[in-house]
């Protein structure tokens, strides 16, 4: 007769069911916190941005237009050391707006590719995040189950003589004849 199997730890199995289902729900966070990035840096380009740098255009135009302004005075009033100071300021508001302009058309470069960039990586993250809820969570399923099954084979009773009515099966010696069918004579 087969021995019974030697089952020692259920613990163990229930310790390690406990574990995994605490990785897969921290796991499951960080997956969001990923996704909700994603969305984040999407509006932020999309909206906060563009925005941003248009209004410094703008900005940037009237303080341009302004420094204008203010050398062509200078050059009607003959003020040779103020149209200086006023040329310098009118070529520092050109380069804040070729800046600022150079700014958004970076951020609308970035919004073209952010979809083409991100999205092989999103696809990723939506495959582990189908691993997290699916497959992890049957081997849970089939943990719990498996600890159920062990504890119920542990807490069967051997078959013993006394309860079957009948005496233990015991292997032949080496030295005895095997026994026969009939009664010995």
């Amino acid at each position: 007769m087969p021995e019974r199997a030697k089952v020692t730890s259920l613990e163990a199995i229930e310790d390690f069911c406990a574990k995994l289902v605490v990785y897969r729900d921290k796991a499951g966070r960080v997956l969001d916190e990923v996704n909700d990035d994603v969305i984040r840096t999407r509006v932020w380009l999309q909206s906060d941005r563009r925005t941003y740098w248009q209004a410094q255009i703008e900005r940037r135009q009237r303080e341009l237009e302004q420094r204008q302004q203010e050398l062509f005075s200078a050059q009607l009033s003959g003020l040779r050391e103020a149209s200086y100071g006023q040329q310098m300021a009118v070529l520092k508001a050109r380069r804040a707006v070729r800046e600022a302009e150079a700014r958004l058309q970076t951020v609308k470069q970035w919004n073209r590719q952010f979809d083409q960039r991100v999205e092989p990586l999103a696809r990723h993250v939506e495959k582990l995040r189908h691993i997290l809820g699916t497959d992890l969570g049957h081997a849970v399923a089939w943990l719990k189950e498996a600890t159920k099954t062990l504890a119920d084979y542990a807490e069967l009773a051997p078959a013993t003589g006394a309860q079957t009515g009948a005496a233990p099966a015991r292997e032949p010696d080496a030295h005895e004849p095997p026994a026969s069918g009939g009664a010995k004579s």
